[in-house]
């Protein structure tokens, strides 16, 4: 069995929040490299039983519910942006999953709307953050302004926040988190999926060589 083979067998599922008017385009890099990583990814939807259409029109049947979810099953929570994150509370309880991810110590990454999200449940007010604009997380009344971020992606401990048209960058901190690339070849997928750079082609093609990508 390689090496690859080997660190697979231990991971635990990464799950990926799905609900209606999910902005499709903002975990497509995540889901799709670290199912090529090994990992597997388990839809969660607040009713397993009723497909969720996203923002572009594709209906997705979810894997499981939030309420059959628990920390200690998973390797990360990725909450995606979405319309109903601003229309009212009915994405809450994911908000509140976050909450129990990060005190369990497992990581929870957040882009888009779902930053609003944790912003309404207290958990950007000690954590350094981003999000589309400042602005948009001053307007839910939280308290966490001053550890806003400039930034196309933020790490804080365990919590992962980006904006909407940051999806490559969010990417980018789901897998140093996770370890799945790390130094030079975490840098050239960066610089190869978000700047089109030729020459990082030749390290990540080195790199799946010897294995490491």
């Amino acid at each position: 069995m390689s090496a690859t083979d080997l660190s697979t067998t231990r991971r635990k599922p990464v799950h990926l929040a799905v609900y209606d008017t999910y902005a499709d385009w903002e975990t497509g890099h995540t889901t799709a490299h670290l199912a090529r990583s090994g990992y597997e990814i388990r839809t969660v939807a607040l009713d397993a039983g009723k497909p969720v259409t996203t923002m572009g029109g594709v209906r997705i049947q979810p894997d499981m519910s939030l309420d059959e979810l628990g920390p200690e099953d998973s390797s990360l929570l990725v909450l995606t942006g979405a319309g109903l994150w601003d229309e009212g509370d009915a994405l809450a309880p994911f908000a509140a999953a976050a909450r129990r991810f990060l005190d369990a110590g497992v990581p929870v990454a957040a882009i888009c709307g779902a930053t609003a999200g944790l912003a309404r449940e207290g958990l950007l007010d000690d954590r350094p953050h981003t999000s589309a604009a400042s602005f948009y997380l001053a307007a839910t009344g939280y308290a966490g302004g001053g550890r806003y971020v400039e930034a196309d992606a933020v790490t804080g401990g365990d919590l992962i926040t980006a904006g909407p048209t940051e999806p490559v960058a969010f990417a980018r901190e789901v897998f140093a988190r996770l370890g799945v690339y790390r130094g030079e070849v975490l840098d050239a997928w960066y610089r190869l999926f978000h700047d089109s750079d030729p020459e990082a082609y030749g390290v990540l093609a080195a790199a799946a060589e010897r294995g490491d990508a």
